[in-house]
């Protein structure tokens, strides 16, 4: 018995190598989750995809990748997008590409767009929970939490950072809009707080979780008497798949 459906991950993409590596490693999880959750001898079709630099635009990414479903017998192509935030990507962008290859496919293959994966609130807050406890010190009692996001221009994006950093008992900031980091670590300090934690809101490391790491060092740096903790990303784990699971229906 053939699986019914294909997969799709769909990221925005990064020149950075570590991200799409990171994605590979995920999709090879995702896939095995769902062989033992159907329980199918064979191996299902997960694949992965750019919103944004990749050699092709996303609606020929899809329509490639479900060519290929459909020869191996798949007649639905889930398509989810591994966004933590409800921006214009998640809202605009993905469904005008995804319209864009309906008329190529026609109606040999379902296109079926998932929630994206910041909408699994609650198993993102135990993520992001867990990965404070990784790295909390014996000293963390009045250590307080930075949650940093990329962040999201479009009205009421963010709210789900705001919701995530009040039930962390932690305070937001936004990589690319105000409140930034550097705000909040300085807002902060005048405070009189001396033990920071910055738990950067991302799936995979790449070129700003390390300019994350850079503006620590800095502050450091100026204030030796600072105590910076810097959390990991997300990262391509089976608890990550199992909330990309939950996704498919």
């Amino acid at each position: 018995m053939k699986f019914p459906s294909a997969y799709l991950l769909v990221s925005h993409g990064s020149r950075d190598p570590r991200p799409e590596v990171a994605m590979q490693a995920l999709a090879c999880l995702l896939r095995d989750r769902l062989q033992e959750q159907q329980g199918q001898s064979s191996l299902p079709m997960v694949g992965t995809a750019q919103l944004e630099l990749h050699p092709l635009p996303l609606h020929q990414q899809i329509t490639a990748f479900a060519d290929r479903a459909r020869a191996v017998g798949c007649d639905r192509l889930q398509i989810l997008p591994l966004f933590l935030l409800e921006g214009v990507h998640v809202m605009e962008d993905i469904p005008a590409e995804i319209a864009q290859a309906h008329p190529i496919l026609g109606t040999t293959i379902q296109l079926d767009l998932r929630p994206h994966l910041g909408s699994q609130i609650s198993g993102l807050r135990h993520l992001l929970q867990s990965a404070i406890q990784l790295v909390q010190g014996s000293n963390s009692g009045d250590r307080q939490w930075i949650v940093l996001s990329h962040g999201s221009r479009r009205p009421g994006s963010n709210q789900v950072v705001e919701d995530l950093a009040n039930r962390l008992q932690a305070i937001p900031a936004y990589w690319s809009i105000s409140p930034n980091l550097e705000e909040r670590m300085d807002e902060l300090i005048q405070a009189g707080y001396r033990h920071l934690g910055i738990l950067p809101y991302f799936l995979f490391p790449g070129g700003i979780t390390d300019a994350i790491g850079q503006v620590a060092r800095e502050h450091s740096q100026r204030q030796p008497e600072l105590q910076i903790q810097l959390a990991d990303p997300i990262g391509a784990t089976p608890e990550l798949a199992e909330l990309i699971l939950a996704l498919t229906a």
